[in-house]
């Protein structure tokens, strides 16, 4: 016999509780700073010649805060679009299929984003 506690505690049918609704969560937080950043160093760039633009982009620090503002919002736009299939596509294959194209476009952005500021980084 289970009491209605131990049932809660079983996390559901997938075992996974809340996880994906607090990394949305720490995501969103994350953002924020990182958004900030971002716009200051847009603001920064405004008005400067292509390659003061490319030698600021390339410099260590502009470079990694840039790279955890692309893994952060892809993982974010992943997780949110995630939920949004789960809860509004109700056909199966549908739902595999669309799951597929959003964890392979989330991929594909974050892969070409990160390859930009990487090669502007490294100057190849």
């Amino acid at each position: 016999m289970r009491t209605p506690m131990s049932r809660v505690r079983g996390l559901g049918a997938a075992h996974t509780g809340t996880q994906d609704f607090w990394h949305q969560r720490v995501t969103s937080v994350a953002g924020i700073a990182l958004c900030i950043a971002l716009v200051i160093i847009v603001i920064g760039l405004l008005g400067r010649s292509h390659a003061a633009v490319v030698q600021i982009l390339g410099s260590p620090i502009v470079a990694i805060i840039m790279l955890l503002f692309i893994i952060n919002t892809v993982y974010h736009m992943w997780i949110g679009m995630q939920e949004i299939i789960i809860d509004y596509v109700h056909e199966d294959k549908l739902k595999l299929a669309t799951l597929l194209a959003n964890t392979f476009f989330c991929f594909g952005i974050g892969l070409a984003s990160a390859f930009a500021i990487l090669k502007l980084s490294f100057g190849v």
